[in-house]
């Protein structure tokens, strides 16, 4: 609790020449991408070129003259974007500054070249360093700008992603441009030497970018948008043939209803990055896979609202409450048969097919195993630990992701060799989606929220089990449903006490950093950075950022190359 406390206490507001808020600086960094990307600029920038740069961006984005300088580090970032990319990530120079530590708590201690990282995990600069090594990164945490001189020098790195002050990235701006060395910086959101904080997300991305990932970053809301095409009428049933009858055409309006379509775009993004298919089109059997997928998660929807007694999802009233009970059963199990029957008919080798059907019927298996303890729990109510919450989450919402996953590479033709690892993401994956959507759903306090309808929720379970007296007794009263809906302000009241918000964040970026640590195996560097890309969008952090990342690992000796040349 001390550590959370300290990181807290270090989230100051940036300095006056950067803009205060991360939408701000956000909207900035787009104007500065697509400025440029009209009329890129041929690197290295000199001081000219990037003073008129920067004042083209500063009239076109109309903010404030005052963020010039920030400005002119963002325009010299995306000038040496493209060389960058094309850099192998042994090859990079990770340089981070020693401010970023916790200075109560920093275990590392200083030699001649700059920190020594204990990875204690109290900082970012653990967290980052165990990313960037893991990538094949030299890593060095030093203010000096001399190491660096001569590493570019001497020709041990080719390029360097910098962290540091805007006084700083200032003066370092003449060594790289006269090294002609692709350089990236993020700067700190403060000046000073201690307890500053940065855009983290920023750096992240930096790290992963590839030549291939520059192209995929580009097409990536373009692919999303692809995928939702698939499923307006005329495209399904160019897809999926005429609706035989009127289950058939009941079945497809539903699957048409808009979405996030985050299932389908997996199995379409993942058969991409590993058939190293580019911006290619997407051939029909990759999009039947995909629409397969989506039909089983529509149909698990329908069910869904029945077991729960929702009465509106999409802002629109739910299948059930429009048509009736028995019409919406039947229209849900019209899109299981229709998922199944696209994976056994589409052209694909007869041993892919098999395996997809394999692991489409073990994913419908979990979910329903999922679902069968969430209604075994509501014919006999009585309080649930995080623990069998998660176990729920685990079956009910991992296994759709992992389909997902496993059908697309399995469509690229990859083995099971690389399901594990698929798993292992779609896993943590599920659960953190599954804890976001508690989050969202407390923070609704209404009728149909989780927690007031004493469905299981990973939040209820937190703050009873940090809970006593009279709040464990409304909270018990809540997980039973005997609560008197007089006696619901208090049962918020009860929650918030416990802190039951706080704890589910916090298992939040848990889950986010395992997603996160389980692609780090990964050989094909596209598809890790899809992947990166998807839980960014997913768990947009907004003001705070993406994710925190894994906690650090143990770190073995210094920085390889790191000595000054003699």
């Amino acid at each position: 609790m001390e550590d959370e406390k300290r990181r807290k206490d270090r989230r100051r507001p940036p300095q006056e020449t950067i803009p205060a808020t991360r939408r701000e600086r956000d909207r900035l960094r787009r104007i500065v991408r697509d400025h440029l990307r009209e009329s890129p600029p041929v690197p290295p920038v000199t001081f000219h070129e990037l003073y008129v740069l920067t004042e083209e961006v500063l009239a076109r984005a109309g903010c404030d003259p005052i963020y010039r300088k920030w400005l002119a580090v963002l325009i010299n970032n995306e000038a040496w974007r493209s060389r960058l990319a094309g850099v192998p990530f042994d090859r990079r120079l990770l340089l981070l500054p020693k401010c970023l530590r916790d200075t109560k708590g920093c275990e590392g201690s200083f030699d001649e070249i700059g920190l020594v990282c204990r990875s204690c995990g109290r900082c970012e600069i653990g967290r980052l360093k165990a990313e960037a090594e893991g990538l094949g990164y030299i890593v060095l945490v030093s203010e000096g700008t001399a190491v660096v001189s001569a590493l570019v020098r001497t020709g041990k790195i080719d390029a360097v992603i910098g962290v540091s002050c805007l006084s700083v990235l200032e003066k370092i701006f003449p060594l790289m441009e006269a090294g002609a060395a692709p350089a990236y910086a993020v700067p700190l959101l403060r000046d000073g030497c201690a307890d500053t904080s940065l855009d983290i997300d920023w750096v992240r991305e930096a790290l992963h970018l590839t030549s291939a990932d520059v192209t995929e970053r580009i097409a990536f809301d373009a692919l999303r948008a692809d995928v939702e095409s698939w499923f307006g009428s005329a495209s399904l049933e160019s897809l999926l043939g005429p609706a035989p009858g009127e289950a058939a055409r009941l079945a497809r309006s539903w699957l048409a209803k808009s979405g996030k379509r985050w299932r389908p775009f997996l199995v379409a993004g993942v058969w991409r990055t590993l058939a190293g298919a580019g911006r290619a089109p997407i051939p029909e059997a990759v999009r039947k896979v995909a629409c397969a997928v989506e039909c089983f998660h529509k149909a698990s929807l329908v069910h869904d609202d029945i077991e729960d007694g929702d009465e509106e999802r999409y802002g629109e009233k739910t299948l059930h409450a429009e048509h009736g009970i028995p019409v919406a059963l039947n229209a849900g199990d019209y899109l299981i048969g229709d998922g199944y029957r696209l994976l056994a008919e589409v052209d694909l080798p007869a041993a892919e097919r098999a395996r997809m059907l394999a692991a489409a019927a073990e994913g419908h298996l979990g979910l329903a195993t999922g679902q069968g303890a969430e209604l075994s729990w509501a014919r006999r109510p009585r309080p649930l630990s995080s623990a069998e919450v998660l176990e729920i989450f685990r079956n009910k919402t991992a296994p759709a992701f992992a389909v997902a996953l496993r059908l697309g590479a399995t469509c690229a033709g990859a083995g099971r060799d690389l399901w594990a690892r698929l798993d292992r993401f779609s896993d943590a994956l599920g659960i953190a989606y599954q804890i976001r959507d508690d989050l969202e759903d407390i923070q609704r306090q209404g009728p149909g929220s989780d927690a007031e309808a004493a469905r299981p929720s990973i939040v209820l379970a937190l703050a009873y089990e940090q809970s006593q007296g009279g709040e464990r007794a409304i909270l018990e009263a809540l997980w039973r449903r005997t609560l008197r809906p007089e006696d619901l302000p208090r049962a918020r009241q009860a929650i918030a006490a416990a802190g039951g918000v706080e704890v589910a964040e916090r298992m939040l970026r848990d889950e986010e950093e395992r997603a996160i640590r389980s692609i780090e195996g990964l050989s094909n560097a596209d598809l890790k950075g899809l992947l990166r890309r998807v839980i960014g969008a997913i768990f947009d952090r907004g003001e705070e950022g993406a994710a925190r990342e894994p906690e650090a690992r143990d770190a073995h000796g210094r920085a390889r190359g790191a000595e000054p040349a003699a």
